[in-house]
């Protein structure tokens, strides 16, 4: 359902898994710059390993999926990221909940590169899948659809400075990463925030509203309860045969649970029982 609001200049409440995801953020912004002063050989191998690159995840480098996210290169940049990711995040968090929230996120940066990934190989807009690509922008835009999908009507300051709808704002977003993956180099970069967007988008659309793991977890017990009948009916009609043989009858419901024989002899329209 979408919501309305006035805008508020107040500061979001620093707390959950948005200040779990910024402090994992910042952590790993200031580890690799560490250990790039550090070693240049060591920032060589992490700059080999832990960027998104199409042709190493389909080598088995599948762990770029996630890690690219936590690469950060550009400090304005991630500076920007990290104040976009809180003023959105705590919003959804609030409204969603903590395990939506964190599943929306990741669900977002791991869409997003799997698409581009498996886009990048159409060679479409001079798409190659020997470039990479960094940064929490994949993850930030899900969220940010979201909140256009949820809070389309919500006031934000775009930049900081101009007054909008959320879904106004979001669509400016969109505009400028289309843009840049039809005019500019960084094209893949570009690719892989439209199709953070996109898996942002269909997981509001399409996820249960408790989150996927609690979805998985009931669609597990019930596949589990299904195949418990299963072999409780079946047991059942075994024991029937059997005791037909003894000569004697014995009924189960369709569930396979044991009839009473008072039950069957009982008078469904004599309620004297009840007394």
């Amino acid at each position: 359902m979408r919501r309305t609001g006035n805008i508020s200049f107040a500061m979001p409440s620093f707390g959950g898994a948005v200040r779990s995801l910024i402090l994992l953020n910042v952590g790993a912004f200031f580890a690799l710059a560490i250990l790039s002063w550090i070693s240049s050989d060591l920032s060589r191998f992490l700059g080999t390993y832990l960027p998104l690159e199409p042709l190493s995840v389909v080598h088995g480098q599948i762990w770029q999926l996630f890690t690219y996210s936590l690469v950060n290169p550009g400090i304005l940049s991630f500076a920007f990221a990290m104040l976009t990711l809180w003023f959105t995040g705590a919003l959804l968090e609030g409204s969603y909940g903590r395990r939506w929230f964190t599943e929306l996120y990741w669900t977002s940066v791991a869409g997003g590169a799997l698409i581009a990934t498996a886009l990048s190989f159409t060679h479409l807009f001079g798409l190659r899948p020997d470039v990479i690509a960094v940064g929490a922008w994949a993850g930030i835009f899900g969220l940010l659809v979201a909140i256009a999908m949820l809070f389309g009507d919500q006031e934000f300051l775009l930049w900081f400075v101009l007054r909008i709808k959320a879904k106004y704002m979001v669509a400016i977003y969109i505009l400028i990463a289309v843009a840049v993956l039809l005019k500019e180099k960084d094209n893949f970069g570009a690719l892989v925030q439209l199709a953070g967007a996109l898996s942002g988008f269909l997981f509001v659309r399409f996820a249960p509203r408790r989150g996927l793991a609690f979805g998985l977890t009931e669609r597990f017990y019930g596949i589990r309860n299904t195949y418990y009948r299963y072999k409780r009916r079946r047991a059942a009609r075994k024991f029937e045969v059997y005791m037909r043989k003894q000569n004697r009858e014995v009924h189960f419901d369709k569930d396979g649970r044991y009839i009473d024989p008072d039950e069957l002899r009982r008078d469904p329209n004599d309620k004297r029982w009840m007394n």
